[in-house]
């Protein structure tokens, strides 16, 4: 039964996501923009205006005081989830952002970009700290495990790779899909891996 209807953008709704009290949800659209809604009432809160392309990714960290966005112009921004003001723009990427999250302490930022690369930035100095290197095609998806010392990207080149989280150096090429991978993950304890492909397969890792 349907309890709430969110009317606003103009555009196709490509990312969305709840923030972990339930009371707050993002989307993110090809309008581009970002629009932060009232979960039970559907009313828009805040309408996050900046980017010049169309949003790939929307998230907020843990305890909901920030958002990240990701876009197809090659940046990340930062936003106040409470004014819903811009607090910084995070570049650095020579394509696509098509991937963004944060760290489960809220201290790390990490992109992936159809560059190739992937990037970990400082939230508190919103510096780029490590450059991820190794894929040879688009990183479609980035996360971190739970206890935030190890990143999971996947690619259109066919492996996810894991790698460390302070000093960026690849740890485990994860090898065997036929074709690109789309999505990735961790397990809740961070010791089990899920890469999901184009070749119509899953894989678990351990």
């Amino acid at each position: 039964m349907m309890s709430a209807l969110f009317q606003g953008h103009s555009a196709e709704i490509i990312s969305l996501s709840f923030n972990t009290a339930g009371d707050r949800i993002i989307t993110g659209s090809f309008d581009h923009t970002v629009v932060v809604w009232d979960a039970g009432t559907g009313r828009k809160v805040h309408t996050l205006i900046g980017h010049c392309a169309e949003i790939s990714s929307a998230v907020f960290n843990w305890d909901c005081s920030m958002i990240l966005t990701g876009s197809m112009d090659k940046t990340c921004m930062l936003w106040d989830a409470a004014s819903g003001k811009c607090l910084a723009t995070l570049t650095g990427h020579d394509d696509e952002i098509l991937d963004c999250c944060f760290d489960y302490t809220g201290k790390l930022i990490a992109t992936a970009s159809a560059d190739g690369t992937a990037r970990i930035f400082s939230a508190a100095t919103r510096k780029c700290i490590s450059k991820l290197e190794g894929h040879e095609g688009e990183i479609s998806k980035i996360s971190f495990n739970p206890q935030g010392n190890r990143l999971l990207t996947g690619s259109s080149d066919k492996t996810a790779r894991i790698w460390d989280a302070q000093t960026g150096q690849c740890l485990q090429v994860l090898e065997g899909h036929t074709d690109e991978i789309f999505s990735c993950a961790f397990n809740y304890k961070g010791n089990i891996i899920i890469t999901g492909s184009k070749d119509n397969t899953c894989r678990i890792w351990r």
